[in-house]
């Protein structure tokens, strides 16, 4: 594993300096705040619409009676209940854009040996693609790498989809041009996670993602899904445990 995170540090060297803080600036002077959230209240029971504020869970109703989602001092605590639920803790908020992104201040708090948070980009009313899957980005602890990844036109495409568990089914290879194309959707970089807040800048910008920690570019990577004229929700996926103090979302385009 040391030896494959070094081969990806130098393929794809995970800072961008010259552009150091440019995503929150550019949401800023060229976006428009649609939404703000700090959690500055209490949820209500732990059903979808629980948190408040126009946020819905579409895993909460799954396992009714765990609270996923503790609003505690102005923190959002998600503590996902994936092996009742069967799910991952899926949390989303309306969006509705083209360009643009979210702002979001979050903390590995420590209580699970490998946490992990994936935010990104959903549009419900996209047909061809699994639960309308669009676009993420994804830090994990456990390897600490972060990975950002097309699911519109890779492996959330039914089409792929179909390809891809047709083979497995008959316990064959995926096929070779499916395996190279999904290869091309995404990009892994290293990164050194701990357990102090940071703030995390996700944009899409035309054919491109990109996402900095605390200022810094970590991952970018251009494919064709990021340019989805219409991101309708912007959503979490928390395989454990996550704590979120801020959100903003912003619109360019």
């Amino acid at each position: 594993m040391k030896s494959l995170l070094f081969l990806l540090f130098i393929i794809v060297p995970p800072l961008f300096a010259a552009e150091s803080g440019a995503d929150a600036t550019w949401l800023q002077q060229k976006g428009t705040l649609i939404f703000h959230d700090a959690f500055e209240r209490e949820e209500d029971g732990n059903l979808a619409a629980a948190i408040g504020n126009g946020w819905n869970s579409a895993t909460a109703n799954r396992a009714p009676k765990i609270k996923q989602a503790d609003l505690d001092g102005g923190i959002m605590k998600i503590s996902s209940a994936t092996v009742e639920a069967k799910h991952a803790a899926h949390i989303h908020h309306e969006a509705g854009f083209t360009d643009g992104g979210a702002v979001v201040r979050f903390r590995f708090p420590g209580l699970n040996a490998k946490e992990s948070l994936q935010l990104g980009f959903v549009d419900r009313e996209l047909k061809g693609v699994h639960a309308g899957h669009l676009c993420y980005g994804i830090l994990g602890t456990v390897p600490p790498i972060i990975t950002l990844i097309d699911h519109k036109t890779g492996i959330m495409n039914l089409e792929n989809q179909k390809r891809r568990d047709d083979a497995l089914a008959k316990k064959e290879k995926i096929p070779a041009d499916l395996e190279k194309l999904l290869a091309t959707k995404k990009i892994v970089v290293p990164w050194k996670p701990d357990q102090k807040w940071h703030e995390l800048v996700l944009v899409t910008e035309g054919d491109e993602m990109r996402l900095s920690v605390d200022g810094q570019v970590l991952a970018r990577h251009q494919s064709e899904g990021f340019a989805h004229p219409m991101k309708r929700w912007f959503s979490f996926l928390v395989n454990s445990t996550v704590w979120i103090d801020d959100v903003k979302i912003w619109r360019v385009k």
